[in-house]
C-alpha cells in the first residue's frame, strides 16, 4: 500500500476533516449526529461510502490494517480476489489485487 497523502486540509476541524493529494483527490469527512455504524452485510445500518483499495500483496495488506484495527468480517464474498474489511467505525471497504 503506497501513495502520497498530505496534512488535513485548512478547513478541517471537529465536525470535517479532509486530505488532498498533490494531484487534487480529495477525501472528506463529516461528522453525524446520531451516527449509527454500518453493520455490512446488513442493511438495517447501510454503509454511507464504499472505497476500494489496490495492493500488490492481500495477505501483507490484511496483517498490516488488522494491526492498525480494521477488522475483516466473516461473509468474505470476493473469494480470492479481494477481501472484505471494516474501519473501527464500522465502514467497510475492501482490498483488491493490484
Amino acid at each position: 500500500m503506497s501513495g502520497s497523502c498530505h496534512a488535513p486540509a485548512d478547513e478541517s476541524n471537529g465536525d470535517f476533516a479532509g486530505v488532498t493529494r498533490e494531484d487534487g483527490l480529495a477525501i472528506g469527512f463529516q461528522r453525524v449526529d446520531d451516527y449509527q455504524a454500518p453493520r455490512w452485510p446488513d442493511q438495517a445500518a447501510p454503509q454511507q461510502s464504499h472505497l476500494d483499495f489496490a495492493v500488490d500483496d492481500l495477505d501483507e495488506a490484511e496483517a498490516l490494517l488488522l494491526q492498525l484495527g480494521a477488522t475483516k468480517p466473516e461473509y468474505q464474498p470476493g473469494g480470492d480476489r479481494w477481501r472484505v474489511f471494516a474501519d473501527p467505525t464500522g465502514h467497510p471497504f475492501c482490498l483488491i489485487r493490484g
